[in-house]
């Protein structure tokens, strides 16, 4: 084959390679809120819980560094062997990470302006890196750029991200000009978990005194609330509820600056941040930006850190409204969880009325949304009316019965310790009262840092304590699940793809059993 068509060849190797790398990355950039460095973090849990793509890679490495060391003189080798070394790695690179589909199983790739703006920038960084290195190393640049197309993935994304924030401005002016038109009271409610969850029961619990608008699913950012104000917030709406998130320190100032909170609340400090925040400390100092600008503040004080953010809003003249799940602490709201009460104190009087608790359901929760409530001098007997019926949240221990006659707990969305725990002790109870096997379905929790290996560890464990059996899906967290899932009476069965664990779930489960789904990470996770 003559060596000019051996370059047109590697030239079209390039192409192909370069999109479907490309593909694969963007996905997972979208997937991951378009946070700037989540790509290659992305690729390294790929490279370290696969060790094959770590193979793939070194054997890519290994033709590279030939090819280059030819293309800079310092080997002598013919163009031939040259070209068919950058072919080979360019098929390798292709390959990895292997598992990772560019289209998609469980989240495919949605063509939005914002993904192709990232495509574009992506591509030209590419190509035009690739043109720049060639010039300087040979035709191995093409192999080494197209390696890197991770970490300049995320070069895009960094560039691009105060461009998307002026072209996004737009939407946040007009959903300031609609709050200021409309006048709502806006209730602010943020925490490491629970925070749809009490954001459901606030607006259930507001239903019949206030016309309540919450922001849907989890649009906690300032995108999603902006969108949720200009979809939403209508004249007449009286309160807006909305969730706010955060992914780093300051976003919540950003937030509440753009959204003034009028009653802010946090649900717990928690571990559910850490990777990105890397302490409870950071944590919570961000959570706490959330009051700087409220008047009336709502906090859980069982949790120490929240109970001295309560003193210092007193201090600052706020209106403090706390809750407990303590029965006998001294606090304005206690729900008591075993009694099945809630207790209102104001005044020097105390007032309680009847309330129930789903068994995998959280009483801080709700605890903090009565407190939301009497902020809004909502009496208690609208309250407790109201919570004789307590809404679901989807997919957040939403407990259902399947035909076969298999109780589902689904707790699909939740990936924090607590929450888990939680959701295995209420969904064994129900296995027992129902005198069946109960089965959890897990990946595990992510997004815990340095703490995530030992917390789906004691994740599995608490569930062979309670005699459970867990069927661990994927790659992430396995090591971690079988580690701890081993010490009960069943052994660890492993799965690739959740719909192979939740055909073997219904059939160890059967018409008597309680399956528990806790946590479902999309297939961009290995």
């Amino acid at each position: 084959m003559p060596i000019d068509v051996l370059w047109i060849v590697a030239s079209a190797a390039a192409v192909v390679a370069v999109s479907v790398v490309t593909l694969k990355w963007l996905r997972v950039g979208q997937r991951e809120h378009y946070i700037p460095g989540s790509v290659t973090e992305m690729a390294l849990l790929w490279l370290r819980v696969r060790p094959v793509n770590s193979l793939i890679v070194l054997s890519a490495c290994v033709a590279l560094g030939i090819a280059l060391a030819a293309g800079i003189g310092l080997v002598a080798l013919p163009d031939l062997v040259v070209a068919i070394l950058v072919i080979v790695s360019l098929a390798l690179i292709a390959l990895v990470p292997l598992g990772l589909s560019a289209k998609g199983r469980t989240s495919a790739l949605g063509w939005t302006p914002r993904l192709q703006r990232l495509a574009a920038l992506t591509v030209f960084l590419l190509i035009g890196l690739s043109v720049l290195f060639s010039s300087l190393v040979g035709f191995a640049a093409l192999g080494i750029v197209v390696l890197y197309a991770a970490p300049i993935a995320d070069l895009a994304l960094l560039i691009l991200r105060p461009v998307e924030k002026a072209m996004s401005k737009k939407f946040l002016v007009a959903a300031r000009k609609r709050l200021g038109q409309v006048r709502p009271r806006i209730v602010a409610i943020t925490g490491s978990y629970g925070k749809t969850s009490t954001k459901g029961y606030v607006a259930h619990v507001l239903g019949d005194t206030f016309s309540t608008v919450a922001s849907p699913a989890s649009f906690n950012n300032l995108m999603g609330l902006s969108r949720a104000v200009n979809e939403r917030v209508v004249p007449g709406t009286e309160v807006f509820v909305a969730e706010m998130g955060i992914n780093a320190p300051g976003q919540i100032r950003e937030l509440a600056k753009s959204f003034p909170p009028d009653i802010a609340a946090i649900t717990t400090i928690g571990e559910a941040h850490i990777a990105r925040l890397k302490s409870r400390e950071v944590i919570f100092a961000a959570k706490s930006e959330i009051t700087e600008t409220a008047r009336i503040v709502v906090l859980p004080i069982d949790e120490p850190m929240l109970a001295g953010l309560a003193e210092t809003c007193r201090e600052q003249g706020k209106t403090v409204i706390t809750v407990s799940t303590v029965p006998g602490t001294a606090a304005d709201v206690v729900v008591d969880a075993a009694n099945e009460t809630v207790s209102v104190s104001e005044a020097g009087r105390t007032e309680s009325a009847r309330v129930v608790i789903p068994s995998v359901g959280h009483a801080v929760n709700l605890a903090v949304a009565v407190g939301i409530a009497r902020a809004l001098d909502v009496s208690l007997s609208t309250i407790s009316a109201r919570l004789s019926a307590l809404p679901d949240s989807r997919h957040r221990a939403e407990i259902q019965q399947a035909a076969s006659g298999v109780t589902i707990v689904d707790d699909t969305y939740n990936s924090n310790p607590v929450g888990a725990d939680r959701a295995a002790r209420g969904a064994a109870e129900l296995a027992a009262e129902r005198g069946g096997d109960f089965v959890v379905v897990t990946p595990g929790m992510v997004e815990l840092g340095r703490v995530q290996f030992e917390r789906n560890r004691a994740f599995a464990a608490t569930i062979a304590e309670l005699g459970g059996h867990v069927f661990a899906i994927a790659r992430t967290n396995r090591a971690a699940l079988v580690a701890g899932g081993s010490s009960g009476p069943h052994p660890v069965r492993l799965f690739d793809r959740r719909e192979e664990a939740v055909a073997a779930a219904l059939d160890q489960a059967g018409d008597r059993g309680v399956i528990l789904y806790e946590n479902d990470l999309p297939d961009h996770y290995p």
